[in-house]
């Protein structure tokens, strides 16, 4: 099973093989070989380091709603 996270791109680095994303609260800088060219503002997943997909902003925002209802069904505060 694969896991990956949404990202937006905030910074595009040289060479362009290269970006940073911010997944909610946290930047880090993922391989985009496999994506190909990316644009600042654009959503990617990413898995172990690298873009694997490219989302739209209707993507992203589903995937984010997930990853933070995932990350409250261990908090005993929610219910």
């Amino acid at each position: 099973m694969c896991l990956g996270v949404p990202g937006k791109v905030v910074e595009i680095l040289e060479p362009s093989r290269w970006a940073v994303v911010e997944i909610p609260g946290v930047r880090r800088r993922v391989g985009t070989a496999l994506v190909g060219e990316v644009r600042l503002g654009e959503y990617l997943m990413i898995h172990a380091g690298y873009a694997i997909e490219k989302l739209d902003a209707e993507q992203a925002a589903q995937s984010l709603e997930l990853w933070e209802a995932m990350a409250g069904a261990g908090d005993p505060g929610q219910v």
